[in-house]
């Protein structure tokens, strides 16, 4: 992947969705192109239009964090948004790649840990959505994901190559719009990542909805709120999720589901766990 292409994309995409009226500038109506014009983007910044149109070439090198900021509340870019922005801007040489296949490693303390969660769904998962490990309701939760398909699990193939998926979550929509905008940002932060490129390539060549929101540069955050699954046993679930890095393993998150206790969602979780006290060798799919 190409960061500065990424990063001319990308600050053509936000500048788009900006309007002079939200910008606080006069609309005279007659506009060729949607959003700001860069040199009205370069005034709200600060910045010379020489400068800007360099900076959304892509040369970035030298960038202040203070220009940076200023374009960030120019283009009235979110938390997500300004954060990838930093991450385009900083990496522009490759480094030393992994090697191939290489995955960063769950610790057995991690492991211990998501076992001693018995309430609670839980999984470890990687920037480029892999699952690595997940608790006893965390497999039984994600049974159709974890089922084997020849490749690592992961959440984006599932949900753009996998026909359950659109069963599964309440919400199929979100969950597109989600992961790829998850996908965008981990491609800021590790965009020389050949595993991470060779995903969005499969992606890319095998699902017309992944190619088409890829296009769109949007990027977000994925730390809390709630997801609605019709599990195929226990049937809807509606859980809130927590997102929290993996202490001395860069890169790995845990999430946590909890359901509203007293809830019809906090009934099937149990039923969950009962399902997979007794199952746990056999998949969820019907």
């Amino acid at each position: 992947m190409d960061n500065r292409n990424d990063l001319r994309e990308f600050l053509r995409s936000r500048r788009a969705k900006i309007t002079p009226e939200q910008a606080g500038l006069p609309n005279n109506g007659r506009r060729r192109v949607p959003g700001l014009r860069r040199e009205e983007v370069a005034m709200l910044a600060g910045v010379s239009v020489d400068y800007y149109n360099r900076l959304e070439r892509g040369a970035v090198s030298g960038a202040s964090d203070s220009v940076l900021s200023a374009i960030c509340r120019a283009l009235h870019l979110d938390d997500a948004e300004a954060a990838h922005l930093v991450s385009l801007s900083r990496v522009t040489v490759p480094l030393q790649p992994t090697r191939r296949g290489a995955q960063p490693r769950v610790r057995s303390s991690i492991q211990h840990l998501l076992d001693s969660m018995t309430g609670a769904p839980a999984i470890v998962q990687n920037g480029r959505l892999d699952i690595l490990a997940a608790n006893a309701l965390g497999r039984a939760l994600y049974s159709g994901t974890l089922a084997p398909t020849g490749h690592p699990a992961n959440h984006a193939r599932f949900i753009f190559l996998d026909p359950a998926a659109t069963g599964f979550y309440g919400s199929w929509d979100r969950a597109v719009s989600d992961t790829v905008a998850m996908l965008r940002a981990e491609a800021g932060r590790n965009p020389f990542d050949p595993e991470l490129s060779k995903l969005v390539g499969e992606l890319a060549t095998r699902s017309d909805t992944f190619r088409t929101q890829w296009a769109a540069h949007n990027v977000r955050q994925h730390l809390t709120g709630t997801k609605t699954f019709i599990h195929p046993v226990v049937g809807t679930l509606t859980l809130a999720y927590d997102a929290l890095d993996v202490a001395g393993s860069p890169g790995l998150t845990m999430i946590a589901y909890t359901a509203e206790p007293g809830s019809a969602s906090a009934e099937a979780l149990n039923l969950l766990a009962s399902w997979s006290a007794t199952n746990s060798d056999e998949p969820a799919r019907s």
